[in-house]
């Protein structure tokens, strides 16, 4: 039975960490595009006053899948502890890395001439450097990548940090303030760490437009992990019956009050 638990408990980490690993990536990937939230909704741009300016929901494609990772890595947290969410953001950041090495090495590679060809014009029929194309979209800035990075590793060990802290709390009850708190805490730093580092140290952004950006952002983080709150309960659910209730909260418990 022991064993049976164990094995389990290990497969549950590799699920969670796959599923962590996986969004961070992608979201990195991804972030390259900006979308105007009014226009994907088919309304008129908002224009809210801030900071002086004039504001839309222009956001980064990234923001799409990023509330997986943070519902994740409050999984995490909750069944395996502070130490399980360091281990995967830590690994997490450096294949990060790795992968912005990789996609930039390939974008400098000759294209070939057929693939050139066969992808000259746009759908309108206008002429398309396809290499070109694909050079600009995925080649990001050393101020992106280091911005990115270094905002995704300071929002989960805040993160996990400040779950640890609730959860020791509330002795193990309300799990939405733990999963919810812990998560508008982080990703309020998050989002203006990047912006921060990205365009005013690497950029020629003004403090405004970064408080700007940085608002826009964690305006939807902040609504997204509002209304995910439910997703943590339900996870709950069936974590708890993968493993067994009793188990389960044997568990937690170990991860709640194991020394950090």
């Amino acid at each position: 039975m022991a064993d049976s638990i164990k094995n389990k408990k290990q497969t549950l980490y590799l699920i969670l960490c796959g599923i962590f690993l996986t969004n961070a990536v992608v979201a990195e990937v991804i972030g390259a595009k900006i979308f105007s939230v009014e226009a994907t909704l088919g309304i008129s741009p908002l224009q809210i006053p801030l900071f002086g300016q004039k504001f839309n929901f222009n956001m980064s494609a990234g923001v799409l899948n990023w509330p997986f990772v943070f519902i994740t890595s409050d999984i995490i947290n909750e069944y395996f502890g502070k130490s399980g969410v360091k281990k995967i953001s830590y690994l997490t950041a450096i294949l990060i890395a790795y992968s912005f090495i990789i996609i930039y090495v390939s974008t400098i590679v000759s294209p070939a001439d057929f693939w050139v060809n066969h992808n000259n014009k746009d759908k309108a029929g206008n002429f398309l450097n396809i290499d070109d194309a694909y050079g600009i979209i995925f080649r990001q800035g050393l101020g992106i990548i280091l911005g990115s990075i270094t905002a995704f590793l300071v929002g989960q060990i805040l993160d996990a940090t400040v779950f640890h802290w609730l959860r020791k709390y509330t002795n193990n009850k309300m799990i939405w303030l733990r999963a919810t708190g812990s998560t508008l805490i982080s990703q309020l730093v998050d989002s203006f760490v990047v912006v921060f580092i990205a365009f005013y140290l690497f950029g020629n952004w003004t403090l405004t437009e970064v408080f700007t950006t940085g608002t826009n952002n964690y305006i939807y983080k902040f609504v997204v992990a509002i209304l995910l709150t439910p997703l943590i309960y339900f996870a709950h659910n069936i974590i708890d019956k993968y493993l067994g209730k009793e188990h389960a909260h044997k568990i937690i418990d170990e991860a709640t009050f194991t020394p950090m």
